[in-house]
């Protein structure tokens, strides 16, 4: 059994529950509607918001070596090809073909057979901090080998979005259960914003082992050959995530955020995201961009949860914010810094 790690899965849903307390304590008058369920972004899917989960179609695949490879599909740079699976249109990852972030695979038998892969048996680990983040020890679950990036393509100009989570050496830390017969898994989810609105998504795969290990996702270092550091241009493969270090504390807090309070198990890090399925920016490579309340700051007790990228680049501007990164400056968050690694997150259900 693999070793202790951040474990949001019991907080997926951070974001719904002071709305659900409300609703319950108040009562449902006569005619009055429910909240309305997140909108699914993903054909034949199913979100538990309770758990923290989302149930979804999987594909079975083939290893080099000719061992079965269990995947999924949640993005493709075509249009139609998108429409036609149901699937996230991301027109961005296109720019990544060419570069060591798409793996070039081949059919056979009507099964994908992939030139690279993941082993499973690692035990993930993560040991916090003093302040939670950064970790004194991390260690990954889930290890790509020297081919694999979740990014695919059979040379016919189309790049698939298709982690892999499940072989003959087992299974990813995100994995909650996998029918093969169904041909159905349920995996986790996290919440977090985007454009002021709450957001679930799966995190499959990183390219450094830090993000892996606390993201329980697939290390994927070849994601950062993907174009677009500190961009959000058409020109990039990337759209920016920007964690908060050292948000609100306290599993209660209304105003609870950050990647310390994560770490600490108090929940989701509740991370901001540029872009949403639908838009031409939408990526789900995250161009991981963290951000750090200041001294002063957080001494005037201004510190709050941040929900939009326009939110943080206020704060950027009237310097109670600053990078925590310090790679390529993002022009569209006023200058706050990459940091340099990619987080794959596709965004499965907005609401």
């Amino acid at each position: 059994m693999k070793r202790a790690r951040v474990n949001y899965r019991q907080v997926a849903v951070a974001l719904a529950t002071p709305l659900l307390a409300l609703f319950l304590a108040i009562g449902v008058s006569a005619g009055r509607s429910a909240p309305a369920a997140p909108k699914l972004l993903l054909k034949n899917t199913t979100l538990d918001t309770k758990a923290g989960t989302l149930t979804l179609p999987v594909f079975k695949g083939r290893t080099a070596s000719g061992g079965a490879a269990w995947y999924i599909v949640t993005e493709s740079s075509s249009k139609a090809d998108a429409e036609k699976r149901g699937v996230n249109w991301s027109p961005k990852l296109r720019n990544a073909l060419g570069t060591k972030a798409v793996q070039r695979v081949r059919l056979a038998g009507g099964e994908v057979v992939f030139a690279g892969t993941v082993n499973f048996k690692p035990k993930s680990l993560v040991v916090p901090g003093t302040q939670g983040f950064p970790p004194k020890e991390v260690a990954p679950g889930s290890v790509g080998d020297a081919r694999y990036s979740p990014l695919v393509t059979t040379g016919n100009g189309i790049v698939l979005n298709a982690s892999q989570f499940a072989n003959a050496t087992g299974r990813g830390d995100n994995v909650v259960s996998l029918d093969t017969k169904a041909r159905r898994a349920t995996l986790e989810v996290l919440t977090g914003f985007t454009e002021g609105t709450p957001v679930f998504y799966l995190r499959t795969d990183a390219s450094v082992d830090v993000v892996s290990a606390l993201e329980g996702s697939n290390l994927a270092k070849n994601l950062n050959a993907a174009p677009g550091l500190g961009s959000n241009a058409a020109s990039s493969a990337r759209s920016a995530i920007i964690p908060i270090v050292n948000g609100v504390r306290g599993k209660a807090n209304p105003r609870r955020q950050g990647l310390q309070s994560a770490v600490l198990g108090e929940g989701s890090p509740l991370n901001i995201q540029q872009s949403l399925p639908g838009s031409a920016e939408y990526s789900p490579l995250w161009d991981v961009t963290p951000a750090v309340w200041t001294t002063r700051a957080i001494a005037r007790g201004q510190r709050r949860r941040l929900t939009s990228a326009a939110q943080v680049t206020a704060a950027v501007r009237a310097h109670r914010i600053t990078s925590a990164g310090k790679s390529k400056a993002n022009s569209s968050l006023a200058g706050l810094k990459a940091i340099g690694f990619v987080s794959n997150c596709p965004i499965v259900a907005i609401g």
